[in-house]
């Protein structure tokens, strides 16, 4: 099997690890490269599976590269909670022989695009193929797309939309809110910027987008769970001169008033190696102490 290894030399514990299981991995791999720069396009790789040693955002940056290739991505997570990279370094280790037969579980990861059309493009944004030959930027997301307010850190007014139909998206049905931005995210990333905003946490299989408004000027806007079939349409109403869209917090560009930014679901999602030992409420407790009772007097 072929292996490409992604590794985030700006942790020394990677640097350790990935001298100590370099000669275990090419007694049971070919492995195609080592990329430790994180701007190498991996759409083209040679290889069947990928290994990142790092952290979730070393796992994201692999994803986004691969430009909807579908190769399964292992995350071993060097940082701090690791929600997608799903193995610590001894898990790895346990589970190395199983994940070189081929044999681990392998769930598919829905993954979100944002595109941004420019003001006054008449583009029909329900139409796919008219977007993507209209838009000015693009990149995908596996956590969420994000368009946060920015210097001089006023309140920004924006308009958001999701579709019930072509006339819905495009004829001005969204609602109008004054705050801080707003986070479109994945069920994978719901567990990310999205929970700590006061989204929900959804459950990594289930087929939905979350649409969470950052400090909103209202009692009553709550977040929102859809459907992953749906177009989320954001039409940038007032803005700061630093308003900003970011996918998964890697790649953004600044906004202009006017300009609408259309966020819908691929069509490739990315693979994840999944990890046979992690329950997802244990996890949960374990990475964001979920659910704990409150500890009276440093007493749990």
């Amino acid at each position: 099997m072929r292996l490409l290894i992604v590794a985030n030399r700006d942790k020394p514990a990677v640097v350790a690890a990935l001298q100590g299981l370099l000669p275990r991995i090419k007694q049971k791999f070919q492995v195609v490269d080592v990329d430790t720069d994180h701007k190498a396009d991996l759409s083209k790789t040679e290889s069947d599976a990928i290994l990142a040693l790092g952290g979730d955002g070393t796992l994201l940056s692999a994803a986004r590269r691969l430009g909807g290739r579908q190769i399964p991505l292992l995350g071993v997570n060097f940082g701090r909670l690791g929600f997608l990279a799903s193995f610590t370094p001894q898990q790895f280790e346990e589970h190395f022989e199983t994940f070189a037969a081929g044999k681990l579980p392998v769930s598919a990861r829905l993954v979100i695009e944002a595109s941004v059309v420019p003001c006054g493009d008449p583009c029909n944004v329900a139409d796919r193929q008219q977007v993507t030959a209209r838009r000015r930027f693009t990149a995908p997301a596996l956590n969420d797309a994000v368009i946060t307010a920015g210097a001089p850190f006023h309140m920004i007014e924006l308009e958001i939309a999701a579709d019930g139909g072509d006339e819905g998206i495009n004829g001005g049905a969204g609602v109008r809110y004054f705050g801080d931005g707003v986070i479109v995210s994945t069920a994978s990333g719901s567990t990310a910027y999205n929970v700590s905003a006061g989204g929900p946490i959804i459950s990594p299989n289930v087929d939905a987008l979350c649409i969470t408004p950052l400090c909103p000027h209202s009692l009553s806007f709550r977040p929102v769970v859809i459907s992953s079939n749906s177009t989320v349409l954001v039409t940038a109403t007032r803005l700061n001169a630093g308003t900003t869209l970011w996918c998964d917090g890697q790649q953004g560009t600044r906004l202009e008033a006017g300009e609408r930014t259309i966020i819908r679901k691929r069509p490739e999602p990315v693979l994840l190696v999944e990890n046979p030992d992690a329950r997802e409420w244990h996890t949960l407790a374990e990475k964001l102490n979920w659910a704990a009772s409150p500890g009276y007097n440093n007493r749990k």
